[in-house]
């Protein structure tokens, strides 16, 4: 039976579901990829990403037997590519032992690289109809605030008690549309701040609602304090040619490539820092030139302002001391390669300045 909660918000759905390329696919694989790319990243960013990947990797089978840094370059912009690598990996496993198969049920899904409890309830609901429920930011918001949950939305104790919530109005069959709805409930109405309870078609359901501290629900831990880095980087030119250094595969933008340089140390100049990056990264001692540009990023966790220069080799010639590998490349070809954000702002300024030259 459907509770009275249950189809209101699914007859909402009906009426205002987002229009997004993964909804109503006919292949699990399109929902799969979906729901990597929606990992902390907003549905208006992923749309464009999410067309151009099925485009280029159609199905698992594809996407397996690309190399890495082609899946990485076709990722680039998304941010959080360990996303990517587990993508590739998990694909890589769908074909060795499910035949090609996205597999239906959670524990299998749960098995491949990547995939935690949420994707993978989401992944059985949505593309096999599995009476799951899927717990992400926005269905976690909305359960919270229907229950007036005082409990920390991320706890161990909190999980169990909206999962337990979730379920008591989950309709058979229909999981699916009712994860679907509730995160496009959460996304568009009720929202973290200032939600929209005059239009919402729970308010007459929602206890947090009735109480007036919607806005404070869920219950979330204090935000920590951001740290802030400054960050050297070198343009390193020889015969025409530019050194790229390949980041290791684990760890923040592994197997991305980059321009070598690092973190500035207390009490050390800019000039200093770059110096001694690359004797520690390269093994070579090199003189620091003309600035080429302050380019800063915040990522998850901090943030980042990037100091570039153009550096003439001075000794030594460059090993990838503390890379996977480095390569000599010529100006056309730095597209060829997948960078983060900044380290691809700096590439692309180059080409400007080299091209009017």
């Amino acid at each position: 039976m459907t509770s009275e909660l249950a189809a209101r918000l699914l007859q909402w759905y009906a009426e205002n579901a987002r229009s997004l390329p993964w909804r109503g696919h006919p292949d699990p694989y399109a929902v799969l990829v979906s729901e990597f790319m929606l990992q902390q990243t907003q549905v208006d960013t992923v749309i464009p990403y999410f067309n151009a990947w099925m485009e280029r990797f159609p199905d698992a089978a594809s996407l397996a037997a690309a190399p890495v840094g082609d899946v990485l370059r076709q990722w680039e912009g998304l941010g959080y590519y360990s996303r990517a690598r587990n993508l590739h990996a998990a694909a890589g496993q769908i074909c060795a032992r499910f035949g090609g198969q996205v597999p239906a049920e959670v524990s299998q899904l749960e098995s491949l690289p990547g995939i935690g409890p949420y994707t993978a309830r989401a992944v059985a609901s949505i593309a096999f109809g599995a009476d799951e429920l899927a717990l992400d930011g926005n269905i976690r918001r909305v359960l919270s605030r229907l229950a007036d949950m005082a409990l920390p939305a991320r706890s161990k104790e909190g999980k169990a008690a909206l999962t337990a919530f979730g379920r008591q109005h989950l309709p058979g069959g229909k999981a699916g549309d009712f994860n679907q709805a509730l995160m496009d409930l959460g996304a568009t109405l009720c929202t973290p701040r200032q939600p929209a309870c005059g239009r919402c078609p729970l308010a007459e359901h929602c206890a947090a609602h009735a109480l007036g501290v919607e806005e404070a629900r869920p219950v979330l831990p204090p935000r920590k304090t951001v740290p802030h880095y400054i960050v050297t980087a070198a343009i390193l030119q020889r015969d025409g040619l530019i050194l790229l250094a390949q980041r290791k595969p684990d760890g923040l933008l592994g197997g991305m490539w980059e321009f070598p340089g690092g973190k500035q140390q207390p009490d050390e100049t800019l000039a200093d820092c770059l110096a001694r990056e690359l004797q520690e990264e390269l093994g070579v001692e090199a003189a620091i030139g003309a600035p080429f540009g302050v380019y800063r990023h915040a990522y998850t966790h901090f943030k980042v302002t990037l100091h570039a220069f153009f550096c003439t080799l001075m000794q030594g010639e460059p090993q990838p001391l503390d890379a996977a590998q480095l390569r000599w490349v010529q100006p056309a070809e730095l597209r060829d390669f997948a960078m983060g954000k900044i380290d691809r702002q700096i590439a692309e300024n180059l080409l400007a300045q080299l091209k009017e030259r």
